[in-house]
């Protein structure tokens, strides 16, 4: 985690200098608040808006106020400000703000149906995971554990660094989008990494070959 500073040039990034122009900004957020920040606000959006009264349509999108309220409540520090400040610097585009709207973009636990995501036209996607787990994949298919949809990658890199979040040894399973969509299987694209799915059967699914 880091601190979030402001380029007068640039706007809001994280890390010590900006990485357009090199400027070093005073610092808006230090890492730690910046933690405790991101996993409210994320645990709200993707897990509990009805323990705060949040309405949330099946898109995801909140009233962007009303969180602010919510977050101001949960941390005095914290304002509307400061959550833009997080959503603009955040590299792995887990937020969209739009019109006074808010929704995270992806690892929902809510049932969400995310029917204004554009469709993803990838021919193939990855899904990093242990030895173990792959070949158990590879049987009943990829279904989603814990969250609304599965979370594929559009790299196998990205592929990779999911998987090192779980095992020291990873293997990439290799999804034929291209075959699935041809099957009615819908892609959604929640940002340039990750593609989401309902389910994703065994015959579209093969272990990467290195």
């Amino acid at each position: 985690m880091e601190d979030i500073r402001f380029c007068p040039e640039h706007g809001y990034y994280r890390g010590v200098k900006c990485e357009i122009c090199n400027f070093k900004g005073e610092v808006i957020l230090d890492k730690e608040k910046v933690e405790k920040l991101g996993r409210f606000v994320s645990g709200v959006l993707r897990h509990f808006p009805q323990k705060f009264n949040l309405e949330m349509d099946e898109n995801g999108w909140v009233d962007f106020e009303e969180l602010s309220k919510i977050v101001s409540r949960k941390y005095r520090w914290a304002n509307k400000w400061l959550i833009k400040a997080m959503i603009y610097s955040d590299k792995k585009g887990r937020y969209e703000l739009i019109d006074n709207k808010i929704r995270a973009r992806y690892g929902h636990s809510v049932d969400v149906k995310l029917r204004d995501y554009e469709l993803a036209d990838n021919d193939l996607l990855y899904y990093g995971t242990s030895e173990e787990e792959a070949h158990r994949l590879l049987e009943i298919g990829i279904k989603p554990v814990n969250q609304r949809f599965v979370h594929l990658s559009t790299t196998i890199e990205k592929g990779i660094e999911v998987a090192m979040l779980r095992t020291d040894d990873p293997i990439i399973l290799v999804i034929d989008a291209k075959k699935a969509r041809e099957k009615g299987i819908k892609f959604l694209k929640a940002n340039e990494f990750i593609v989401l799915s309902e389910e994703i059967p065994p015959e579209f699914i093969k272990m990467l070959e290195v």
